[in-house]
């Protein structure tokens, strides 16, 4: 985040003075593999070496954090390079991703008509969470997200267990770049993500239900709305949907058996 004087005015009151502020810092960072540019990714400039390897894991291009020899962040030069091993086919991977966007924005992030083509995997988990945990975890990151206090210009995501132990939180401009860091930070925890959930403050789309399906995760909550791709998506993905997850009311869209009374 970055200061800012701003002039304040106060209707109630009538005044106006300058006072200084916090705005939420939005970054071009360059995504290459193996060296072959895949996408520009604007961002919130903390994470970004997590938030590679989740991107990647969250489109297919990656199978495992097994298979990345190096991550090289430039940080003056605003690049990344995820270097795979060998073994990996990077081309073919390249090839089969359905990301259309070269410039993935923080407003929409890869949002777009292809969402509705796209494909989950099928989550197979069996974990079950009980509903006050999911509301506990849910409501705790607006308080743990500190940029989001300071700023109120970004959205944060966080996996917890299902005892609403944390695994990982970040914030960012986008709401699917924060979901991509939370997926790299708990994949080079070596986390089972099938044992697992993901939480948001944002808009529950169809290509934020990919992402998940993607790496396993078997349930989504958000203090946000669910739109009509991500329900289908996850209904596509057998994924357990809800939304806002507020007070103690939550709207489940899909699979309610995963989540317990």
């Amino acid at each position: 985040m970055r200061k800012v004087e701003i002039e304040k005015y106060d209707l109630s009151a009538k005044t106006a003075k300058k006072v200084v502020d916090y705005v939420a810092e939005e970054k071009p960072l360059h995504l290459f593999v193996n060296t072959t540019y895949w996408a520009t990714i604007l961002c919130s400039p903390s994470n970004l070496e997590e938030m590679a390897v989740g991107h990647l894991l969250s489109e297919g291009i990656l199978k495992s954090t097994a298979e990345i020899e190096e991550v090289k962040l430039k940080e003056t030069e605003g690049s990344c390079n995820v270097k795979l091993k060998a073994e990996v086919n990077v081309d073919e991977r390249l090839s089969l991703s359905r990301l259309h966007q070269r410039v993935v924005t923080s407003a929409c992030g890869e949002q777009s008509i292809y969402q509705y083509q796209r494909k989950p995997a099928k989550v197979t988990s069996n974990l079950t969470v009980k509903a006050e945990v999911v509301f506990n975890s849910v409501n705790q990151l607006n308080f743990k997200a500190e940029v989001f206090k300071q700023t109120g210009g970004v959205h944060a995501a966080a996996i917890y267990t299902a005892d609403g132990s944390l695994v990982a939180l970040a914030e960012d401009v986008g709401r699917h770049n924060a979901v991509d860091k939370v997926i790299g930070m708990a994949a080079l925890k070596q986390t089972r993500f099938g044992e697992c959930f993901l939480t948001s403050t944002g808009r529950l789309s169809g290509d934020i239900v990919f992402k998940a399906s993607k790496v396993g995760l078997p349930i989504v909550a958000s203090l946000g709305a669910a739109l009509d791709s991500g329900v289908a998506m996850a209904i596509a993905a057998d994924l357990t949907l809800a939304g806002f997850v507020r007070g103690k009311r939550l709207n489940i869209y899909n699979a309610p058996e995963r989540i317990t009374l």
